[in-house]
């Protein structure tokens, strides 16, 4: 006896076309998350040390090259103290 609810779609092709329907979905998912997660690592600005941003300064000019110095030495003071 044949059934109306066991048409083409669940027997022959059918099996074949739903399954690639699935894969597809599932290879979207994971297409999706892969590239969320490689903008959400990129996407964010490295970040700036002290030493960095010190010699930006000394290079735009807004401190001089004692003043420079003085606030290198004291960066390096603090990251040995901070050290031990």
């Amino acid at each position: 006896m044949y059934s109306y609810y066991w048409n083409d779609w669940y027997s022959g092709w059918g099996w074949i076309l739903w399954f690639g329907f699935l894969i597809l979905v599932f290879s979207s998912i994971g297409n999706w998350g892969y590239s969320y997660r490689a903008h959400q690592k990129y996407g964010t600005l490295p970040r700036r040390e002290a030493l960095d941003i010190l010699n930006e300064r000394y290079a735009r000019g807004e401190i001089n090259r004692e003043e420079f110095g003085n606030m290198k030495s004291d960066l390096s003071s603090e990251k040995i103290s901070n050290d031990k």
